[in-house]
């Protein structure tokens, strides 16, 4: 299993965010977090990727203990992440906000930067060269010089996924990766995340567009009050009363209804 989470929790002035959740994610997969607002998704995303501490629990990733480990220390073991409203640098091109998520990778340091040392300008070739092939993975190279804050919703989601990418994740956590896009969008965004695995980096998504998680998820992983209440294929979640309660209520039977 490339990550394990066992009773994993998380309490703000002693209210439960997390509690007590237990997460399998197999490798090569897309495992989708799915629940009402409120539930614990984005709680849950935090604190695998660094930016909450837990209240109690473990992370484990490819065998090794994260739990409370920094953002840039779970960048560097190869967990990416990206958010429900864009974090890009608004004033920088989109290669510049790209070429910052190569900056992990890099083995040059200040010095070398100063000193424009061979070191440094093989990293700055290099990181130029893995800037533009995710660009053009992701289908934003034509935008490479455009500033980030003029582009469109949907662009700035392919641009922020190019940054995650840049990397170099074998695990991507994507937080509503469709929010915000229309059906023609969404359904191309389903298709980048398939790619994705199959360039073999495991996906683990926040969706509540329920058609497309339908569509792209192994297994799906269903939280209501930051606790877990059912995981399973697609299929098996469809049928889970717990869940038709919970989150699908009266729209189960309506893809792509949000609560």
């Amino acid at each position: 299993m490339q990550l394990q989470v066992r009773g994993l929790g998380k309490t703000f002035g002693g209210l439960h965010a997390v509690k007590d959740v237990d997460l399998d994610v197999p490798q090569g997969q897309i495992t989708a977090i799915i629940g009402p607002n409120g539930a614990g998704k984005s709680t849950l995303f935090n604190l695998l990727a660094g930016f909450y501490r837990p209240t109690s629990g473990t992370v484990t990733f490819e065998g090794k203990d994260i739990t409370g480990m920094k953002p840039h220390r779970t960048v560097r073991e190869g967990i990416a992440r990206t958010f429900q409203t864009t974090h890009l640098f608004q004033d920088a091109t989109v290669l510049d906000n790209v070429l910052a998520g190569c900056v992990v990778r890099s083995r040059s340091n200040a010095l070398d930067a100063v000193l424009r040392t061979p070191r440094h300008r093989r990293d700055e070739k290099a990181s130029r060269e893995k800037a533009l092939e995710v660009l053009e993975f992701v289908g934003a190279a034509h935008l490479q010089d455009e500033i980030a804050s003029k582009l469109p919703q949907e662009a700035q989601k392919r641009v922020s996924v190019a940054l995650a990418l840049a990397t170099e994740p074998r695990l991507l956590l994507l937080d509503e990766p469709a929010a915000g896009t229309n059906d023609e969008e969404t359904e191309a965004f389903g298709e980048l995340i398939r790619q994705i695995v199959a360039r073999g980096i495991t996906v683990c998504l926040v969706e509540h567009k329920m058609s497309m998680v339908m569509n792209l998820a192994d297994q799906i992983v269903v939280l209501d009050h930051g606790q877990r209440i059912a995981a399973g294929t697609p299929a098996e979640i469809k049928r889970d009363p717990l869940v038709i309660e919970a989150y699908l209520g009266a729209h189960h039977d309506k893809a792509g209804a949000r609560p």
